[in-house]
């Protein structure tokens, strides 16, 4: 099993737990003193998760170019659970509080002039919920996120509690009909986002390109599917700032719709690589927004 995976099942424990715990005192008392309790939260896990601890060090040298302080080591994963915190806000209709600016949505929108979708790349980087309750709310765009459902399960049944509706929004990868799923909701003008930046498994075809001075792999399977269902493609990210605020990014990566299937292959190739630039980007921007908590580069 790749440590992307372990990671997974056991960040899904543990984002079950602190979502429970979050809701109960979220709903009760409001976001500030949901936030009170966060630090405590964060404060727990900066001391008693040495793995994560240890993942978290070796990515703040690398972005920030120096040994991080144990302060910023505790903002990385108060970054971290802020999100997930902010995400019984978004689910039950309460995210007017927090403040959203947006960057690169002249660019999506003129994407899609022709009544169908794109595809958004995003990656374990900010708040993916952020971006889908935004769209719908602000845009009027629908957002579906297409993830390996058996990966989240323990997390989606959480939050099926909080919104039923939002569990509306999962396309299941895996199942024999999801790859036309996606085709139907991108032909009905939806944005369907992915997760480019972790394989899940020891047999996924993987490309070694440059993050932050090293190589890490990073699995070739979503481009390969933006390869065959021939939309454009786009960068995405729900960046965290602190307090109530959020950033939303779109960066265009490729357009397919026109490309040439001999010429596909090398399309995509570039497209993955200025995906890993994007993601690269905003790394530095916002250092503590990202939540791949082991040995990204192993």
């Amino acid at each position: 099993m790749t440590q992307a995976a372990r990671w997974t099942q056991d960040g899904e424990r543990s984002q079950e737990w602190l979502m429970r715990l979050m809701l109960w005192i979220s709903l009760a008392a409001g976001r500030r003193a949901g936030r009170v309790v966060l630090h405590g939260i964060a404060l727990y896990f900066t001391l008693f998760a040495p793995k994560a601890a240890r993942a978290s060090r070796d990515y703040l040298t690398r972005v920030l170019g120096r040994a991080p302080r144990w302060r910023e080591r505790y903002r990385h994963v108060l970054c971290f659970a802020s999100t997930i915190h902010d995400r019984v806000f978004l689910l039950t209709g309460r995210g007017a509080q927090l403040r959203v600016t947006v960057r690169g949505a002249e660019a999506l929108h003129a994407a899609l002039a022709d009544g169908q979708g794109a595809l958004l790349m995003g990656a374990h980087l900010g708040s993916f919920e952020v971006l889908r309750t935004m769209g719908r709310e602000r845009g009027g765009l629908a957002v579906a996120m297409a993830m390996y459902e058996d990966n989240a399960r323990k997390l989606n049944a959480t939050l099926a509690v909080l919104a039923p509706e939002a569990q509306q929004d999962v396309i299941a990868l895996g199942r024999m009909d999801a790859m036309l799923t996606v085709r139907d909701r991108l032909a009905a003008g939806c944005l369907v986002g992915l997760l480019a930046d972790r394989s899940l498994a020891d047999a996924d075809a993987c490309t070694r390109l440059p993050l932050l001075g090293a190589d890490a792999a990073f699995p070739d399977g979503p481009w390969r599917l933006a390869a065959m269902l021939q939309r454009p493609v786009f960068f995405m990210a729900g960046l965290y700032l602190g307090g109530n605020r959020y950033e939303i990014r779109f960066e265009p990566l490729a357009d397919l719709r026109a490309t040439p299937r001999a010429e596909r292959p090398a399309a995509m190739a570039a497209a993955q690589q200025a995906y890993v630039q994007a993601v690269e980007r905003a790394l530095r921007d916002s250092p503590y927004n990202w939540f791949n908590f082991y040995d990204f580069w192993q």
